[in-house]
C-alpha cells in the first residue's frame, strides 16, 4: 500500500495525469469548434429516395401498360370467341406444365397464335401473291397463304410442347434429391406442408424449377380444403412416373395414417435404383448408338493411314515403270 501510494503521489504520475486530462480538453474544444456541414448527407439522402420514387413510378407505368396490353389481347380472344370449349382446361393445363402459370397466359397464348397465323398468312400472300417473288401457278400461290396460316396456328404448340418437354427432363433430374430432402424433414418432425415449404427453399438455387411446383403445392396444402386435390395438382402439372408416385404415396400415408418418413424413404430407394437401371440402360445401349458414327468417321480415316503409304509407294512405282 505505501509504494501504490507513493506511485500517486510520484511527479511523473500527476505529470501524465495532466497530460492526458489536457489533452481530452483539447479534443472536446477541437470537435465543439468544427462545424459540422449536414448539407452533403441530406443531399445524397433526398437523390437516393428520388432515385427510389423514381423505379417505383417506373415500375408502375411498366405494370400499367402491361396490364393494358394483356386487356386487349384479353378483348380480341374473348370478342372472338376462343376462350370457349371443353378444351380451354386442357390448354390452361398444358401451359402450367409449360411453366406459365398466370391467368393471363392463356389469353397472351391465343393471341399469339392469332397474330403468328394472321402476320405469316398476309407476309405469303404479300411475296407469292402480290409480289410474285417464285414463277409459280397462281392456284399454288393461293395455297401457300393457307399453309402459311396453318404453321402460324400450330407453332406456339410446338414450342410449348418442346418447353414442357425440356421443362420435364430438368425436373426428372431434381426429384431424387428432393425426395431425400422430404424424408430428411419428415424424419424430423415436420408435417406434409411445412416439409414441401422447406424443401422448395433449400433447392431454390439448383432446381428453380422444381422449387416452384413444391412451393405451390404447400400453399395449396394450406389453403384447399381437399389435401388429395392439391397433391393431385402436382401429379397433373409434372405428369412424371417418380411424381405420381411420390403423389399416390402420400395420399395413401394421409389416407391410412401410416409413417410418412418410412413410405418416403422406401419410395426413395427404389427412384435410386430406377435411376441406376436407366443409366445402365443407357450405357448398354452405348455401343450398338456408336456403331454407325466409328463407320462413317473413325474407320475411313483409319484405312487412310494405314493403306495410304503403300498406296501411294504403289503409285510411284507404277509410274516409274
Amino acid at each position: 500500500m505505501p509504494k501504490i501510494g507513493a506511485l500517486f503521489n510520484s511527479p511523473d504520475f500527476l505529470a501524465a495525469l495532466c497530460g492526458l486530462a489536457a489533452f481530452v480538453v483539447v479534443v472536446l474544444v477541437w470537435t465543439a469548434f468544427i462545424d459540422n456541414d449536414p448539407l452533403p448527407d441530406r443531399l445524397k439522402s433526398i437523390a437516393q429516395r428520388r432515385d427510389e420514387f423514381e423505379g417505383e413510378r417506373r415500375k408502375k407505368n411498366s405494370r400499367r401498360a402491361s396490364l393494358q396490353k394483356h386487356g386487349l389481347m384479353k378483348q380480341v380472344v374473348e370478342w372472338l370467341k376462343l376462350t370457349q370449349g371443353k378444351s380451354l382446361d386442357g390448354l390452361r393445363l398444358k401451359l402450367r406444365r409449360a411453366g406459365y402459370h398466370s391467368r393471363d397466359t392463356m389469353f397472351v397464348f391465343l393471341f399469339a397464335k392469332l397474330a403468328l397465323m394472321a402476320g405469316l398468312s398476309a407476309t405469303s400472300f404479300f411475296f407469292f401473291v402480290i409480289v410474285k417473288m417464285i414463277d409459280i401457278p397462281a392456284s399454288a400461290a393461293l395455297f401457300i397463304p393457307l399453309v402459311a396460316a396453318l404453321i402460324g396456328w400450330m407453332l406456339p404448340d410446338v414450342l410449348v410442347k418442346n418447353m414442357s418437354q425440356k421443362r420435364e427432363d430438368v425436373l426428372r433430374k431434381a426429384t431424387p434429391d428432393a425426395l431425400d430432402l422430404l424424408v430428411i424433414c419428415a424424419e424430423a418432425g415436420l408435417g406434409l406442408d411445412a416439409a414441401f415449404d422447406r424443401v422448395s427453399r433449400e433447392i431454390a438455387p439448383t432446381a428453380p424449377e422444381l422449387s416452384e411446383e413444391l412451393a405451390l403445392t404447400g400453399v395449396e396444402l394450406n389453403f384447399l380444403p381437399d389435401r388429395h386435390k392439391a397433391l393431385r395438382g402436382l401429379s397433373e402439372r409434372i405428369p412424371l412416373p417418380s411424381i405420381i408416385a411420390l403423389v399416390n404415396t402420400l395420399i395413401q400415408t394421409e389416407k391410412y395414417g401410416t409413417p410418412l418418413a418410412q413410405a418416403l424413404r422406401v419410395l426413395s430407394a427404389e427412384m435410386r435404383e430406377d435411376r441406376i437401371m436407366k443409366a445402365e440402360e443407357k450405357a448398354a445401349a452405348l455401343p450398338a448408338i456408336l456403331t454407325v458414327p466409328m463407320i462413317l468417321f473413325i474407320l475411313p480415316p483409319l484405312f487412310v493411314v494405314l493403306i495410304g503409304p503403300a498406296a501411294l509407294r504403289v503409285s510411284a512405282l507404277m509410274a516409274t515403270r
